[in-house]
C-alpha cells in the first residue's frame, strides 16, 4: 500500500486541489491529474451536478479533452450538428441564412463524461471552500465543514460567485450588463410542423427592439441524437434595468433572491407569463413558439467579471472565475478549458516551481480573457442597446479568439 499522494515507487507526488466541481474544475483535475499531481476536487453541493445546465456550443478546447484523451464516447456520440446559421423576422421570413457547422451537447451530457473519467472517488460533495492561504512550501483551502486542505497547489475553478476570487481579488465584483438571459429546453416534438422545420437544423436567431434569443438543438434528457427526440434549447436576451425591478424579478416563488440566477420551476409565475406574452410581440413566430413550450423557464443574470491577475503564489484562479463573458461568443466553457490545458502545459515546463509556473501562465490567459470579454460587451451593445446588429456581419460569430476560432 502506498501513502496518499505517492506513486507505485514511493516517489511522492506533488498534491493540486481543485475548488468547484463543474465542467472547469473537471477538465481542470483531469489535465493535473495527466501533469503527474495527486488531485483531489472539493464541490460545494452536497449531489452530483447532473441534470444542470442547458447546451453548450462545442468550440475545439471545449472537447479537447474528448478529442485526445478520452477513450469511450466518441465526439459525433455525444453531439448534435447544424449545417446552417438563420435569422428570422416577421412571418418567420427567413432574412439571412449562411453554411456554418456547429456542434452542441447538453451540460449534463458532458458534465458525465468528464465526472467518469476522473472517478468519484476524488470528488468530494458538501464541501464549501471559505478560506485561503499559504507559505513558501505549500497553500491551504479551509472549508466550512472544519476541514482545511494542504497542497502544492490549488485551482480556484468555482464559477463567477467564487470564493477565491472575493479573498484574493475583494475589490472585484460582478458587473450587471443591464439584460437577462431567460433559458429553456423543449422536446422537439412538441414544436409545430412549420416551427420545427425552421429551427431544429439551425443555429438560429430571432430579433427585436433591444433584444434578441439564440437556440440549436442537443441530445435530449437521455441523451438521444436522433431528430424527433432531441430537445432545442435556448437563450434569450431581454433588457431589465438595475434596482428595484432586477430585485423583484430574481426573487424567486419561495422569496429568496437569487442574484445569479433562478433555477428551473422557482420563477414567479407572473414573470413567466409577462415573458410568453412579450415573445409573442417581439419574436418571430416561430422563436415564440419556442418560448411558449417552455415548461419551466429560467433566467441568467448576463455579468461582466474581469481580473487583473489569476496567479497568486500557489493559487490560481480560472474559467468564469476570473473572467466571465457574456454568452454571446459560446466561449465561456472554451474559456474554461482553455485555461486548465495552458496550466497544465505551464506547470511541466516548470518543474517544481509552482509560483514561476502559474506566473509564466497568467500572462497569455489574462490577455485572452480581456479581448473575449470586450468582444461580447461590443456584441451586446449592438443587440440590446444600439439596434445594428447585422446578421451578414462575420464579426458577429461565435468563437472563443475571435469569430469563427
Amino acid at each position: 500500500m502506498t501513502a496518499c499522494g505517492a506513486d507505485m515507487s514511493g516517489v511522492q507526488k506533488r498534491r493540486a486541489i481543485v475548488v468547484g466541481g463543474s465542467i472547469g474544475g473537471l477538465t481542470t483535475a483531469l489535465l493535473l491529474r495527466d501533469a503527474g499531481f495527486d488531485v483531489d476536487l472539493f464541490e460545494r453541493t452536497d449531489a452530483l451536478l447532473d441534470g444542470r445546465g442547458s447546451g453548450i456550443v462545442l468550440q475545439p478546447d471545449t472537447v479537447r479533452w474528448i478529442v485526445e484523451r478520452h477513450a469511450g464516447t466518441s465526439l459525433g456520440a455525444m453531439s448534435t450538428e447544424t449545417a446552417v446559421v438563420r435569422y428570422l423576422g416577421t412571418d418567420n421570413r427567413i432574412v439571412h441564412e449562411e453554411s456554418a457547422d456547429w456542434r452542441f451537447t447538453s451540460w449534463t451530457t458532458l458534465y458525465r463524461i468528464l465526472l467518469s473519467d476522473f472517478g468519484q472517488d476524488r470528488y468530494h460533495l458538501g464541501e464549501f471552500a471559505v478560506g485561503f492561504s499559504q507559505d513558501s512550501d505549500g497553500a491551504v483551502v479551509r472549508f466550512t465543514s472544519g476541514r482545511t486542505e494542504r497542497a502544492d497547489l490549488i485551482v480556484s475553478a468555482d464559477g463567477i460567485t467564487s470564493t477565491a476570487r472575493r479573498r484574493l481579488l475583494p475589490e472585484v465584483a460582478p458587473v450587471y450588463s443591464g439584460y437577462v438571459g431567460w433559458r429553456g429546453t423543449v422536446p422537439e416534438d412538441r414544436l409545430s410542423p412549420t416551427t420545427h422545420a425552421l429551427l431544429a437544423d439551425a443555429l438560429g436567431y430571432s430579433f427585436g427592439p433591444d433584444t434578441h434569443i439564440c437556440s440549436y438543438p442537443i441530445p435530449g434528457l437521455g441523451g438521444e441524437l436522433e431528430p424527433g427526440k432531441r430537445l432545442l434549447n435556448y437563450v434569450w436576451y431581454r433588457n431589465v434595468s438595475a434596482g428595484p425591478d432586477l430585485d423583484e424579478l430574481l426573487t424567486d416563488v419561495a422569496g429568496f433572491p437569487c442574484p445569479v440566477s433562478v433555477h428551473p420551476g422557482k420563477v414567479q409565475e407572473r414573470f413567466v407569463r409577462e415573458m410568453r406574452s412579450a415573445a409573442v410581440r417581439d419574436l418571430a413566430p416561430a422563436a415564440a413558439e419556442l418560448v411558449g413550450c417552455t415548461e419551466q423557464p429560467y433566467l441568467q443574470v448576463v455579468m461582466d467579471v474581469q481580473v487583473p491577475r489569476m496567479a497568486f503564489g500557489r493559487i490560481a484562479i480560472l474559467g468564469d472565475a476570473a473572467f466571465a463573458a457574456r454568452p454571446h461568443a459560446a466561449a465561456g466553457t472554451a474559456k474554461a478549458a482553455a485555461d486548465a490545458w495552458a496550466l497544465a502545459d505551464a506547470l511541466r515546463a516548470a518543474g517544481d516551481d509552482v509560483p514561476r509556473a502559474l506566473e509564466s501562465w497568467q500572462e497569455g490567459r489574462l490577455k485572452t480573457g480581456r479581448a473575449l470579454v470586450e468582444r461580447v460587451q461590443a456584441m451586446g451593445r449592438r443587440s440590446q442597446v444600439t439596434n445594428d446588429w447585422d446578421p451578414a456581419d462575420p464579426d458577429l460569430r461565435f468563437g472563443l479568439y475571435g469569430p469563427g476560432v
